[in-house]
């Protein structure tokens, strides 16, 4: 067989594989599913609290879920829903078989169209809404499978949820090639390569604050001058009350790692994988987001104590971080 006509095969097979998986489209994901639970206030305040959000409409006797919890009421838990349709598990093994055994949850769209409150039992019905043609990622290439999810309180339609997912055979892991060394310059003495710069943070009127406070070696927090409510990030307006006038606290520096992820990919310019990324909650008790220094990555645990200190990037560049290994 020429190369021509066995790269006609592999087209003819993949359309025909394709046209497989598009007949999945428009069939149910998921049908007459229930929510294990009713909304309820106690699910609501651990959100907030997971959150840091304060908003008054959460809480009281005409409080509303938040919006964003909309999947929350529908997910089956480690035991699982029985709503799942039989086509979905045929989608799933049908890319299984192709090779395609790895999956990332890779986006979702929410729509709302009906606050849900305490007390609405949530039902739902989902579609296999698209999937798309092989598509080549870093990870590997496969398909993405998209589906639709709607979500009703007493029978009124409160929400869609779309989910997409990538369903993808991992890549072999390509070695690095070599790099010889660049010959040096004659008479010229040898320089080792410049680093690549981290991204520069954005600056603007609502944060510049902070980042003269960082300037100074200070971590600055926001204060509410109406309600004293702190807040971090910078915001232009208070989010509990919604006064527009503030003025600052400098942090002590104590925190505690809240959470925390494990970067290894996708890898960026200025950064050496793996490396801890962790939602830190400061002593004043607001969070931020930031790098742990200090002991490996895979020593950071959550609850672990850690200290402010300023990290000095490049030359016009220095963020605040935190150190572990603070104990003792």
């Amino acid at each position: 067989m020429t190369a021509t006509a066995s790269g006609e095969a592999q087209d003819a097979a993949a359309e025909r594989f394709l046209g497989q998986l598009l007949a999945f489209e428009g069939r149910p994901a998921a049908t007459a599913g229930k929510g294990k639970d009713p909304v309820n206030e106690a699910m609501i305040r651990h959100w907030c609290e997971a959150m840091g959000d304060a908003n008054p409409a959460y809480t009281g006797p005409d409080a509303i879920a938040p919006p964003t919890m909309l999947q929350a009421w529908t997910m089956g838990g480690l035991s699982g829903h029985t709503a799942r349709s039989g086509a979905y598990e045929e989608l799933l093994a049908l890319l299984d078989g192709a090779g395609c055994t790895s999956v990332v949850a890779t986006d979702c769209e929410q729509e709302y169209l009906r606050p849900l409150r305490p007390g609405d039992t949530v039902t739902f019905d989902a579609v296999i809404e698209s999937v798309s043609p092989l598509k080549t990622t870093r990870l590997g290439s496969g398909h993405f499978v998209t589906t639709r999810m709607d979500i009703r309180a007493g029978g009124e339609l409160a929400g869609t949820h779309r989910f997409r997912i990538l369903k993808y055979a991992p890549a072999a892991p390509r070695p690095a090639a070599p790099r010889p060394p660049a010959p040096p310059l004659p008479d010229a003495p040898s320089r080792r390569p410049e680093r690549p710069r981290r991204p520069r943070p954005v600056v603007n009127r609502d944060n510049q604050g902070f980042w003269d406070g960082v300037r100074d070696h200070k971590l600055l927090i926001q204060r509410c001058t109406s309600c004293a409510a702190l807040r971090f990030p910078w915001l232009p307006g208070c989010n509990a009350c919604a006064g527009l006038d503030w003025d600052t606290v400098e942090a002590c520096g104590e925190a505690t790692v809240f959470s925390f992820v494990v970067m290894h990919h996708p890898p960026f310019p200025a950064f050496d994988p793996p490396y801890a990324v962790a939602l830190v909650e400061l002593a004043e008790g607001v969070r931020m987001i930031t790098n742990i220094t200090g002991v490996p990555y895979g020593a950071v645990r959550i609850g672990m104590p850690v200290r402010l200190e300023f990290l000095r990037v490049d030359e016009d560049l220095e963020l605040p971080v935190f150190r572990g290994g603070t104990e003792g």
